[in-house]
């Protein structure tokens, strides 16, 4: 499995931080102002719940290892809520395996708000590895404006999962293998959930992923896999030729598992890919990707040494769709999406470097994807035309003076607060 080194492209030290004691629950988020955050970053009208489900696909799955498997995932499930009770906690646990709590702004368990237009449907899928509350923020605050929002725990995939030290790619297989797949089934476990089925609408959807998830999002809307000999066999440790061939039947499949990107689920209106793995060794098939149908929004760090900015470039020149994006992050690298690091994560960097970014606080960074994937879901799932304008901002957020003049803010953002950000679209 050392050939997966391609994918860190740096070797991995184990950390003695994991027999450090743990914190008790704590707040990630400092108040800042309004002014100094982009507008669609603000809590809507509803309050949140929260419902932490399991999920077992009806049939055995394909698996690298066991040929065929059951498969179970568990989901963190943010809804609209008009109820208030004692805010929950989310428990999850660092790369070296120490565990923590962060206070959440969601209540568990409460009633979903009774409406007259169904909630439409966002799948959250995390990074390698992760957990499914990495991005918690996106899920409340989406919730909070009118989407039933459903977070992935990729079994094989997560920090519990994977023992990151000793064996870091002992999940890579599983996750090449499973990440659209799971969030096409997630999308209908959540239609099909006693407590959801009779509160969303099944035919709008967005998926938004992370890294590895956005490398299952992209094929999730229509972008199909095209690994060959040598990427099949270094990213699944396959060194046996007639494996390796049965490897690359398994993996090249689109639209979650399909054969084909004509099976692209009609439910999905819009994907946010952060950060999105695989352009870089492009195992996209480019004619799939020029047919994608689907609004993607990408968003890079322009320093990625994770996904390589080149790489998330192939891929928004090659998605085919009009109205995708590219965001990039001025200065920043791999750590756009996750939430900011607990205190347990500051012991090392081994833990620390899957949160913090050298030159950006991540609570800015959590604002500017809570406003910009409001935006696009609102604009391309909801169908709310005045959200679009938020999305049509181009060139650089800068104001750099031109001939003597400062020109105007992005929409969305206070004067002076949009700093560092470049959006492009296609022509």
């Amino acid at each position: 499995m050392k050939t997966l080194s391609l994918f860190f492209g740096a070797s991995l030290l184990a950390s003695t931080a994991a027999t450090m004691p743990a914190f008790a629950a704590q707040n990630l988020y400092k108040p800042f102002p309004a002014d100094v955050m982009p507008e669609l970053s603000a809590d809507g009208a509803y309050n949140v719940g929260v419902k932490t489900i399991e999920a077992t696909y009806p049939q055995l799955v394909p698996d690298f290892v066991k040929g065929q498997a059951e498969r179970s995932l568990m989901l963190e499930v943010w809804y609209p809520t008009k109820e208030e009770t004692a805010l929950t906690q989310y428990s999850d646990e660092t790369r070296s395996g120490i565990t923590f709590e962060v206070q959440a702004n969601a209540y568990r368990d409460v009633a979903i708000a009774k409406t007259e237009t169904k909630y439409p449907v966002i799948v959250i899928s995390h990074g390698y590895t992760g957990y499914r509350t990495l991005m918690h923020y996106l899920g409340e605050h989406l919730a909070s404006h009118g989407y039933v929002v459903a977070a992935i725990d990729h079994t094989d995939s997560t920090n519990k999962d994977v023992n990151f030290a000793e064996s870091p790619y002992s999940g890579f297989p599983s996750t090449l293998l499973n990440r659209a797949k799971d969030q096409v089934f997630t999308l209908n476990a959540i239609t099909e959930h006693p407590f959801f089925k009779d509160s969303v609408d099944s035919e709008k959807a967005g998926v938004i992923g992370y890294s590895m998830g956005g490398y299952g999002a992209v094929s999730t809307v229509g972008g199909c896999y095209a690994f060959n000999d040598t990427t099949a066999a270094t990213f699944t440790g396959t060194q046996d030729p007639a494996a390796v061939q049965l490897v690359k039947q398994a993996l090249n499949t689109c639209a979650g598992g399909k054969e084909s990107s004509d099976a692209v689920l009609p439910s999905w209106k819009a994907a946010l890919a952060l950060a999105p793995w695989g352009g870089q060794h492009q195992l996209f098939d480019v004619q799939s990707l020029n047919d994608i149908k689907v609004p993607v929004l990408y968003v890079a760090g322009d320093n990625d040494d994770i996904s390589g900015y080149d790489g998330i470039r192939w891929l928004f020149d090659n998605t085919g769709n009009s109205h995708t994006k590219l965001l990039t992050v001025k200065n920043a690298r791999h750590n756009v999406a996750p939430h900011p690091a607990p205190k347990e994560a500051y012991g090392s960097e081994f833990d620390l470097g899957s949160y913090i970014e050298p030159a950006w606080e991540v609570q800015k960074l959590n604002a500017i994807n809570e406003h910009f994937a409001l935006a696009l879901m609102n604009c391309h799932v909801k169908q709310m035309p005045d959200f679009c304008e938020f999305l049509n901002v181009s060139g650089s957020s800068d104001q750099v003076p031109v001939g003597g003049e400062t020109p105007a803010p992005w929409k969305g953002f206070d004067n002076r607060w949009a700093l560092g950000l470049k959006m492009e679209s296609k022509p």
